[in-house]
């Protein structure tokens, strides 16, 4: 029930921005400015992207165990249904940005799915990565490690 009532909410705060400003740019960069003292882990994904799939419950996990990072994904889905349901079967422990005209994706430039962003706790970006998969999940686990560590 929890988690389902967390769902919600983070999909009621990103379709309405509610708190936020106008654009999905503009609400991505509050909320990287919100978060700066954190190490921020940004992912954009596609409701149709099979590795974003595998990436939920390791960015739940990432979340979970670590109190000083703060994980912020952007969807790019064009029919927010596709959202919906890719949130019923692999739910979000993190806010999620709705991002249909891909502003954020152009912002960074996006040339594959799913795309992190890893920023260290002063707030600049430190690394991109394209890809997600057992090997990269350890090799992204570790650079979030460093970061936090320091």
């Amino acid at each position: 029930m929890l988690k389902n009532t967390f769902y919600s909410l983070f999909l009621f705060i990103s379709c309405c921005n509610i708190g936020f400003a106008q654009s999905s740019l503009d609400e991505l960069q509050q909320l990287l400015k919100h978060s700066k003292g954190k190490v921020i882990y940004v992912d954009i994904w596609a409701s149709w992207c099979i590795p974003c799939r595998e990436s939920f419950p390791w960015m739940n996990n990432m979340q979970d165990k670590y109190s000083d990072l703060k994980i912020i994904s952007v969807n790019l889905d064009h029919d927010r249904s596709l959202t919906k349901e890719f949130l019923k079967d692999v739910p979000a422990k993190f806010p999620i940005i709705y991002d249909p005209k891909g502003k954020i994706a152009k912002h960074y430039k996006l040339i594959g799915m799913p795309s992190s962003y890893i920023y260290n706790k002063a707030g600049q970006l430190t690394s991109s990565h394209i890809g997600f998969n057992e090997t990269k999940q350890k090799k992204y686990e570790l650079e979030l490690q460093h970061l936090l560590s320091q």
